[in-house]
């Protein structure tokens, strides 16, 4: 059998914060307003496994009303969403995803959030696709006003 999650987070930005995507700081002047870490695309991810294996969301996992989840490592929650999911007789197979940032530019970060994603993901690395696109100036994202992720996994059952 198959299964196809998609998920996908989207969080303000401040100056002052750090910026973690996929799992890998990025220096950037600006980072996510959240309750954990703020990892968009580990929060895209979590989502897409958690959709998938019809586990419901992030947000009824590991609620932001939690004091546990407070400045939380976002790869926790993409490990116990795999987990879960392998629990019910699901592994993931590969993984698709898009993080939505004006600036940073994400390129040269590409292939260390690849390597970080299938290592939490416990699938090859050829396996993981990261694309990184600008908001072209227009909207919240092209603003630098927020940063956002798109995620989309397929999961088979064992």
């Amino acid at each position: 059998m198959l299964r196809v999650g998609l998920g996908h987070d989207v969080h303000r930005l401040e100056p002052g914060r750090p910026l973690v995507v996929g799992g890998v700081a990025v220096p950037h002047d600006k980072g996510p307003v959240a309750h954990s870490d703020g990892d968009v695309l580990l929060h895209a991810i979590t989502d897409a496994i958690l959709g998938a294996a019809a586990l419901g969301d992030i947000g009824t996992w590991f609620p932001d009303t939690d004091a546990e989840w407070q400045g939380a490592d976002s790869s926790h929650f993409v490990t116990k969403a795999r987990e879960a999911a392998a629990e019910r007789g699901w592994s993931v197979q590969n993984l698709d995803c898009t993080v939505h940032a004006q600036r940073p530019k994400l390129k040269e970060h590409v292939p260390t959030i690849r390597t970080r994603l299938a290592e939490l993901l416990e699938i090859d690395v050829a396996a993981v696709n990261v694309k990184a696109k600008t908001g072209e100036k227009v909207g919240p994202i092209g603003r630098e006003e927020a940063i956002g992720a798109d995620a989309v996994v397929l999961l088979t059952s064992d």
